[in-house]
């Protein structure tokens, strides 16, 4: 969690969705995936960290994002623009069984290259900035907490940060 847009004028929260059911090592960036059991008590501890005065919330449309963002008790709006990143074939596969030219040449340019049926970070950034430059504009004099993805978070903070794209991937 980041707020990336404190001032008098607006305040933006960016949240990652809350903790998943799933094995370590497994690639889920559009996958719908079920959430931990966890999900209430995660979710009481997030919104004890937030503002209490939450003017409107933006969502990534999937599920784990979705179930977070109705708990603030606050008007959400769903945008397609801050899904995860999305794998293609990879999806739903252990990250450790991608070993071969396609995912060595994907390894060492992750920004320009894309997963048979997936999407690059580039394409991701470019999506990112166009729903953050909506975002900003809708935030001028509220608070706005958006709920989304880690690879949206990296990529929103990279634009605002202006960090270079192999630290942001960290």
């Amino acid at each position: 969690m980041a707020n990336i847009g404190g001032s008098s004028a607006m305040s933006i929260w960016l949240v990652r969705h809350t903790r998943v059911a799933l094995p370590i090592g497994l690639c889920y960036g559009r996958t719908e995936v079920p959430l931990a059991g966890s999900f209430a008590r995660d979710a009481q501890a997030l919104r004890a960290k937030l503002p209490e005065a939450i003017d409107v919330v933006w969502s990534s449309p999937a599920v784990r994002c979705q179930r977070l963002a109705l708990t603030l008790d606050r008007p959400v709006k769903l945008d397609e623009r801050l899904w995860e990143r999305n794998f293609g074939d990879w999806e739903g596969k252990r990250w450790e069984s991608f070993h071969g030219p396609e995912s060595d040449r994907w390894s060492a340019d992750p920004w320009n290259l894309r997963p048979s049926g997936g999407a690059s970070g580039t394409d991701l950034e470019k999506r990112v900035a166009a729903v953050r430059q909506d975002v900003q504009t809708s935030a001028v004099g509220r608070t706005v907490v958006v709920i989304t993805h880690g690879g949206v978070v990296r990529a929103w903070r990279r634009l605002v940060e202006g960090v270079d794209r192999d630290t942001s991937m960290s």
